[in-house]
């Protein structure tokens, strides 16, 4: 066999010296411009993402929004280059006389594949056009010209460079505290600069993180906790000449790649249980279940999005009169969302269907299909008649919430002003023991601390508590103590921590970073076996960063980066509380 340089069959043959021949990388797709030969890229956008060590494919401008789903779920990360103006017609503005030349053929794909990607919580990368499109996508706005339309209390700077790619010209200046701080390490970077648009607002989803001396935006990230950020200069210029000093970008959006093709990779092998969202209470408002409904919080499309297979919708009930007639109305009210919700799953059962038990979910996960389980919130809805308790056991409840906001027949509510019956009633009891003999899960996530505990002795299976939050974290009566959480954890139960912003953090705006604390306290309590996720999604629920069903992906990007390993990870998104069910349904 010949040797040198011309040999492909001495690089073939080394290529197979190791099964399985290759090391596994991050998918980057990154945007192609368009140009008279068609599909084209400068060749320092591939070699950058090469060299932080994930795999680059290129996208060509198309707008075939099957093709841009089905790609969509085969990246893990993108990079939108650089290139022409952005038509301003997609921006709702007639063009301004300074506007350079627009590219048709990319605007309405990188529009949509932006905002697809948004819904999906792919990692991105904006360069240049990319950073304008980025913002132009998702609610932000975009100078035509800066020379004609910035406002600026000194005279621009030359922000299309004659030097080289590869040397900068200008420097920018960046937020103290930033993602965009945190990646390149420095308050002022040098940087190359090839553009006359830039953008104006960045809109509510991003926050500004560098800017140049004349204050154009250079750097926008997500203000969501989501892996978002565009630049306004040319990273990939650099790499060419062997300088590697912008690398730290592309490297951040390899890893943030990883993080997201790891979590992807185990939703596919485990299963995902959110134990509480209030969905139904939209059903009387003409919501789309089966299409991507701006109104509700969790529907097919956002499931599917967020990777989560299965919910606990519940028939909620606010806590009214106690009267003959308000308890028939409440059981009535149950009764109808019920339902609504198995009419739903009807008009849908090719993509969804009613669980009854753990077995179920399993199921319907291998047949491709998402899971809907039957709650109700208040036991309200059993007046004061105990035959109701084995009713809504042949409805498929899976578990009944003793109380809401307000006392009933049953116990005291946490939020009530005073005490009733000092814990739970005497038909309280018939109740806790009817639901042990049916196989209803006992849920305790509204009861007053003295219901709690009288619960906790009386019933002789697991509680849980749905949607409940911790309150050494935030000092409301809604959340649990450590001692009520060491309790449940004695007896085997489980505490599923929730994504309201007001059981998460007293002041100011929580995200998923406090969810996240609340449930490692939870964990530091009571031990990974009872802890869980419920989000009351559709009721109060829903927080930056984990705002609908199709962010819920971003929680389990969290626990892999508070290195959760991945059997942990299996029991918080679900094994913990079908364990307790699956022991509640089995109690003889």
């Amino acid at each position: 066999m010949k040797e040198g340089a011309f040999c492909w069959q001495q690089t073939y043959d080394r290529m197979h010296q190791s099964f399985p021949g290759y090391t596994a990388q991050p998918v980057i797709g990154i945007t192609g411009n368009f140009g008279d030969k068609g599909c084209e890229l400068a060749e320092g956008y591939f070699k950058s993402v090469l060299h932080a060590g994930a795999t680059p494919v290129i996208i060509p401008p198309f707008a075939d929004k099957d093709a841009l789903i089905n790609l969509l779920d085969h990246v893990d990360g993108l990079l939108f280059s650089g290139g022409g103006d952005i038509n301003p017609l997609y921006l709702d503005e007639e063009p301004v006389r300074e506007l350079g030349g627009i590219n048709a053929e990319r605007d309405l794909p990188e529009l949509l594949l932006a905002r697809l990607a948004y819904d999906r919580q792919i990692p991105m990368l904006g360069i240049c056009r990319g950073i304008q499109v980025l913002a132009a996508a998702l609610g932000g706005t975009v100078h035509q010209d800066i020379y004609s339309s910035c406002s600026s209390q000194q005279p621009l700077l030359k922000h299309s460079q004659n030097l080289d790619r590869s040397h900068a010209s200008h420097l920018v200046h960046i937020e103290p505290g930033s993602l965009l701080h945190g990646i390149m390490q420095t308050e002022v970077l040098p940087v190359n600069s090839f553009h006359h648009q830039a953008v104006n607002e960045p809109g509510e989803r991003f926050t500004v993180c560098a800017r140049s001396a004349d204050g154009i935006i250079e750097a926008i990230e997500s203000a969501e906790h989501k892996s978002i950020l565009g630049v306004q200069w040319h990273p990939e210029c650099f790499i060419l000449k062997q300088d590697d000093c912008m690398m730290p970008l592309f490297e951040w959006l390899t890893r943030e790649a990883r993080s997201f093709s790891t979590a992807k990779q185990m939703h596919r092998r485990i299963l995902t249980l959110d134990s509480h969202c209030d969905t139904p209470m939209f059903f009387d408002q003409n919501i789309s279940f089966h299409k991507r409904d701006s109104k509700i919080l969790v529907d097919l499309h956002k499931m599917h999005e967020g990777h989560l297979d299965a919910t606990i919708m519940v028939a909620y009930l606010k806590q009214e009169e106690r009267t003959e007639a308000g308890l028939a109305a409440a059981t009535a009210k149950a009764d109808l969302i019920l339902d609504q919700i198995v009419d739903m799953a009807a008009k849908n059962c090719t993509a969804v269907q009613i669980a009854r038990t753990p077995e179920d979910l399993f199921r319907l996960k291998d047949q491709g299909k998402k899971a809907i389980m039957l709650g109700i919130e208040n036991g309200y809805a059993l007046g004061r008649d105990i035959r109701l308790v084995e009713h809504f056991k042949q409805r498929g409840v899976v578990y009944i919430t003793l109380c809401h906001n307000g006392n009933n027949d049953i116990c005291d509510s946490a939020k009530a002003p005073e005490e009733e019956h000092h814990g739970v009633s005497a038909f309280g009891e018939q109740v806790i023991q009817e639901m042990n003999r049916l196989g209803i899960m006992v849920d305790l996530s509204h009861a007053s601390e003295k219901s709690f505990y009288d619960a906790l002795e009386i019933s002789r299976t697991p509680i849980v508590c749905s949607h409940s939050s911790c309150r050494s974290l935030c000092g409301v009566p809604r959340n649990l103590t450590d001692d009520q959480l060491r309790s449940i954890a004695q007896k085997g139960g489980v505490v599923q921590v929730t994504l309201y912003h007001g059981f998460l953090k007293k002041e100011g705006e929580a995200s998923i970073l406090d969810a996240m604390e609340h449930l490692n306290h939870m964990i530091r309590i009571m031990g990974v076996d009872h802890v869980g996720i419920g989000t009351d999604f559709d009721g109060d629920g829903g927080i930056p960063g984990c705002a609908s069903a199709s962010e819920l992906i971003n929680f389990t990007r969290r626990l892999i980066l508070d290195r959760y390993n991945e059997e942990d990870i299996r029991k918080i998104w679900g094994g913990n509380f079908l364990r307790v069910m699956q022991q509640v349904q089995n109690f003889k």
